[in-house]
């Protein structure tokens, strides 16, 4: 744990990742991401974790990435910062990771909640990719995840305009997985982990993996590798509980065996 980044278990299974630069508005620097990365990794080999929620503050997601860091660098430089194989740790972390969204979430900040699996966003909240502004664009998967999100010409109006929207509008274009109060979105999305925690995390980090691989692949292919993932369960001990279970009229237990 670090000042920047503040970890909890607030229920049983999930561990809450809260970005903490409240006098940067959660600004993204070299200490957030190398923090962010080394707590997924090694929430990745924890058994006790089956679902993340990343989160800001009350007002403030994550308002981008620190232009203070960045703003004299060189191509070289930024490559020698190595952000990218920090932001694939995110990306390649294999459990249900859910993004608590208040206030803004810009930039690298938007970035980060368009890693995760499932959004809950405030009422209040605001999205946006405005690096154009900056003369510069969207280094962390913006451009690809945003119109794998809300489709082309979405994305484009976005990206090339650097505009911000509200909540209601991401949620009507599909950005956000559920509008909360914004004083209700951490519960929102806790309580959310809770009960994805307490499915059967080798399933979910299948369907997880399929999904994700999929999207970039042919139809056939992508159907053949859920066809795969499908029938690896059935060697699992809780395919077979789940199914017991079920014919028993009794709650599952899932172990992750």
């Amino acid at each position: 744990m670090t000042d920047c980044l503040i970890e909890e278990r607030p229920e049983p299974g999930v561990l809450l990742l809260k970005i903490n630069r409240p006098e940067a508005r959660n600004a993204l620097n070299t200490q957030v991401r190398v923090a962010l990365a080394e707590a997924l990794s090694r929430a990745e080999t924890d058994h006790d974790v089956r679902a993340v929620v990343i989160t800001g503050d009350t007002t403030t997601f994550a308002a981008g990435a620190d232009i203070t860091v960045v703003a004299e660098e060189t191509p070289m430089g930024m490559y020698r910062l190595a952000f990218h194989k920090l932001w694939q740790v995110v990306a390649d972390f294999p459990k249900p990771m859910i993004a608590a969204v208040n206030g803004y979430a810009l930039g690298g900040g938007c970035e980060l909640a368009l890693h995760a699996d499932i959004i809950i966003a405030g009422e209040g909240a605001q999205f946006g990719l405005p690096e154009v502004k900056l003369g510069i664009m969207p280094g962390a998967g913006g451009t690809q995840r945003l119109v794998r999100a809300v489709g082309k010409y979405r994305a484009f109006r976005l990206l090339m305009t650097g505009d911000i929207i509200d909540a209601e509008t991401a949620a009507e274009w599909g950005l956000v997985s559920e509008l909360a109060a914004d004083d209700e979105v951490l519960e929102t999305a806790v309580k959310m982990a809770v009960k994805i925690a307490r499915l059967p995390p080798i399933a979910l980090e299948h369907i997880k993996e399929t999904v994700l691989l999929g999207a970039d692949l042919p139809l056939q292919s992508a159907i053949a590798l859920e066809r795969k993932s499908y029938h690896m369960l059935f060697d699992t001990a809780d395919q077979k509980e789940g199914m017991s279970a079920f014919l028993d009229k009794r709650k599952p237990h899932f172990r992750g065996e």
